[in-house]
């Protein structure tokens, strides 16, 4: 196979599936690792990957590639859908106690299922910072809401900052379910903003029970800041069983997949 035929494979590859790895490459194309990174190089000059550690990822999943709120709505929803219904399942038919509902599109997916009605009984008492989530639960009968303040980040409609944190501290919410951008072996979560990422902090920190929702395009993807291990983790809901070093990782971690 000649340099410019693999380089398109690996470059359909990186399309697809966000991520390639040098070794594996190398074991499917029957060549050495050293050709391997030559045709990386070479299309990481033509801005159609990045190399990171053991392989390159797509541009598109730089450290601190943020797409904006409208854009992660539109991406996915019959996914984040599933993920939603299974979160809510994990929790039994009726809801109570404390929960909180991080910022995000699937936590945003979960709040929609709990405002339709059906799930909550009272005595349910939700918490975010996210304002999009907060102006879904607003005034919803038999649900309490405590919205946490702060500075808002336009880009995805969250409150952060030092107050926003101080005020999670103070918390210990029963469950919590948590998005995250990135979920990766060695990296934990990860998200681009190091705000964002001392707020989701506070949030593993205080909860009773962690619970990821994150569909599986965030899987082995390290972003600009980690804010947990995946040991402190106790669930993660998604879309598609992770495979490979996050698989095995997770395992490891003692973390519970549960496939929406």
């Amino acid at each position: 196979m000649y340099a410019t035929e693999r380089q398109q494979l690996i470059a359909q590859l990186i399309a697809s599936d966000g991520r390639v790895g040098v070794v594996e490459l190398a074991e499917r194309f029957g060549v050495t690792t050293e050709t391997v990174r030559r045709d990386l190089a070479a299309l990481e000059r033509d801005g159609i990957l990045r190399r990171v550690h053991g392989g390159a990822v797509s541009r598109s999943r730089a450290s601190t590639a943020e797409p904006s709120l409208a854009e992660r709505s539109a991406r996915r929803g019959i996914v984040k859908q599933k993920i939603a219904d299974a979160a809510l399942a994990l929790l039994g038919d009726q809801l109570d106690g404390a929960l909180y509902l991080d910022a995000g599109t699937t936590t945003a997916a979960i709040a929609q299922l709990v405002a339709a009605g059906g799930h909550a009984r009272p005595g349910l008492e939700v918490v975010t910072h996210s304002m999009t989530v907060a102006q879904t639960l607003a005034g919803v009968p038999e649900v309490g809401l405590t919205a946490i303040g702060g500075r808002v980040r336009g880009l995805t409609a969250a409150a952060v900052g030092a107050q926003t944190v101080e005020a999670i501290g103070r918390l210990r919410p029963d469950i919590a379910f948590i998005g995250t951008n990135g979920v990766a072996a060695g990296f934990g979560l990860s998200t681009p903003d190091p705000d964002e990422a001392a707020v989701k902090r506070a949030v593993v920190a205080s909860a009773r029970r962690v619970v990821v929702v994150a569909d599986s395009e965030k899987f082995d993807a390290e972003l600009l800041v980690s804010f947990a291990p995946l040991s402190d983790v106790d669930v993660l809901i998604s879309d598609a069983e992770p495979a490979g070093e996050l698989a095995d990782a997770l395992d490891d971690a003692g973390v519970e997949v549960l496939v929406a």
